[in-house]
């Protein structure tokens, strides 16, 4: 469950940050921050899939500051991701 939250909190950072970086992706706060939930969650789930070591130790409930690392980089990374998708397909739809 912490992992989820860390995703999500990371996800709505990171799509602010993606959103205020550059008016091309800019939604909104609320759309950057919707869409940062939703990447952050998205990658941060499949991260531990991808790399079976995080998977691991956290089911064995032994993260380690390596593992939150790389939950908070991955949802924060998922969130700018998406944030800048969604703002891109956005601003173009509207010129």
């Amino acid at each position: 469950m912490e992992q989820i939250l860390m995703n999500l909190v990371a996800g709505a950072i990171g799509g602010n940050a993606a959103g205020k970086a550059s008016p091309t992706f800019d939604i909104g706060t609320i759309g950057n921050t919707i869409a940062g939930l939703v990447g952050g969650g998205v990658l941060g789930q499949l991260i531990p899939i991808v790399l079976p070591a995080i998977s691991a130790a956290a089911m064995g409930g032994n993260l380690s500051v390596g593992g939150v690392i790389t939950n908070l980089i991955s949802g924060g990374a998922g969130g700018a991701i998406l944030t800048a998708i969604i703002g891109a397909i956005k601003n173009k739809a509207a010129a």
